[in-house]
């Protein structure tokens, strides 16, 4: 997929720090992404920003970075909602990012989840392929920004 956006991704921030600093990261790796973003939205530069995302604190904050830069925001949730599928995702996932320990469905079930209080584009990923729900997602954000232009094209 090609949107001509920068790619931010907390796990990679977050694995980095932890490898780099020795640090136990808690709130550390979104404070960087959000400046990250901030940078790229000043140059003009979309974002696609790619974090768990789970309470109302770091949504307003990502929020926040784009109406301080003047960009357009959309709010993003991707689910699967067959609890099953959920958890044969977590518990067979591999991790993409060399060194990070993925969640086991326990720490993922633990997790605080605060309910949406904004707007937002839903993706249920249920009993569907990713190109499915990628080609679902760029027509619901096209509808929802009408007045942006991006171009999508398929990875070699």
């Amino acid at each position: 997929m090609r949107l001509g956006a920068a790619y931010i991704r907390i796990d990679t921030i977050e694995q980095a720090l932890r490898e780099t600093c020795a640090i136990s990261v808690q709130g550390e790796g979104y404070e960087m992404a959000y400046r990250l973003a901030a940078d790229n939205l000043r140059l003009g530069i979309s974002v696609v920003a790619d974090s768990c995302n789970p309470i109302e604190m770091t949504r307003r904050a990502w929020e926040r970075v784009a109406i301080e830069t003047g960009a357009q925001y959309v709010n993003i949730e991707v689910i699967c909602s067959d609890a099953r599928q959920h958890q044969r995702r977590v518990d067979t996932r591999l991790s993409t990012v060399p060194g990070l320990k993925l969640p086991t469905w326990q720490e993922v079930m633990g997790r605080s989840y605060d309910d949406w209080s904004v707007s937002r584009l839903v993706v249920d990923t249920f009993s569907r392929g990713e190109n499915e729900c990628l080609d679902e997602l760029l027509a619901k954000i096209s509808d929802a920004c009408a007045p942006l232009s991006f171009s999508s094209a398929s990875d070699e």
